[in-house]
């Protein structure tokens, strides 16, 4: 199974840069199931359903959310409609929406998204995500339940996703963490068969400070008093992501490759598809 995960659509400059390139990466790899996370897509904080239908409408299977899922006050309504898009599953009980979605590919297979945010130094602070990932896991086991598993971990710090990585490790199919907006070197298949890579990065524009224009976090930095709302950057948008390969018996991961394309970032493609 063919597997594609894009790190967070970041304003404007990265919605557009994949709208473009979505299509034209599903034309050219065949994926069987497309993940993006849409979390910062309106003007950096949350996402509107217009955005979401048009991420859908690009290719995106499924949208994952994080700490901003509720920023647009909109998307507490109509997040309840929308199946396959889903945030965090270890918000407490109460929270509308989901944290999970089945999704059954063209070519029959099921695959299970699950959605999770870390603890550490990122708010608001959720329920502990690992016996929340334990139980997803117990309940539908990989190969036997169901084809593929992708877990987008959403954290502030790399050692509570790799802690995550090696906690699933065997049991899903790609642990990708997301947040930090920065792609990460470590892409790789674990011991256990579980393809991981720490941070996907962004779809956005790269000259500036994780996606926002770099005057305003300047600012903050330098005086310690903010002056505006911090906006994002327009600059042209680097796609970021990885591609997954798993073994159709068992799940598991047999091949793994970030992707970058257009922008400021050296290019990554797919060399096995």
């Amino acid at each position: 199974m063919r597997l594609i995960f894009l790190g967070d659509v970041l304003g404007k400059s990265g919605r557009d840069a994949v709208y473009q390139q979505l299509p034209i990466m599903r034309e050219r790899y065949r994926p069987d199931l497309v993940v993006v996370n849409g979390e910062n897509a309106a003007h950096g904080f949350g996402i509107t359903e217009d955005i979401y239908n048009r991420l859908r409408e690009a290719g995106a299977d499924v949208v994952t959310l994080g700490n901003h899922s509720f920023d647009q006050r909109e998307a507490l309504i109509f997040i309840e409609r929308e199946s396959q898009m889903i945030r965090p599953l270890n918000w407490p009980a109460g929270c509308p929406g989901r944290g999970t979605a089945m999704v059954e590919t063209a070519k029959g297979g099921r695959v299970l998204v699950i959605n999770a945010m870390g603890r550490v130094m990122i708010e608001p602070v959720l329920d502990d995500p690992f016996p929340a990932i334990n139980r997803e896991l117990e309940q539908c086991r990989l190969g036997r339940d169901c084809d593929a598993i992708l877990i987008d971990m959403h954290a502030e710090v790399s050692s509570e996703k790799m802690a995550m990585g090696h906690f699933a490790d065997g049991r899903a199919s790609l642990v990708v963490g997301t947040h930090t907006h920065t792609p990460t070197a470590d892409h790789q298949i674990l011991p256990n068969g579980t393809a991981y890579m720490t941070d996907a990065g962004m779809c956005g524009d790269y000259d500036s400070v994780i996606g926002m224009d770099k005057a305003e976090p300047l600012q903050r930095f330098l005086r310690k008093l903010p002056i505006e709302r911090m906006r994002p950057a327009e600059g042209p948008a680097t796609v970021c992501g990885v591609a997954v390969e798993t073994d159709d018996k068992t799940g598991l991961a047999t091949k793994i490759s970030p992707i970058r394309i257009g922008g400021r970032l050296s290019q990554a493609d797919v060399g096995f598809w």
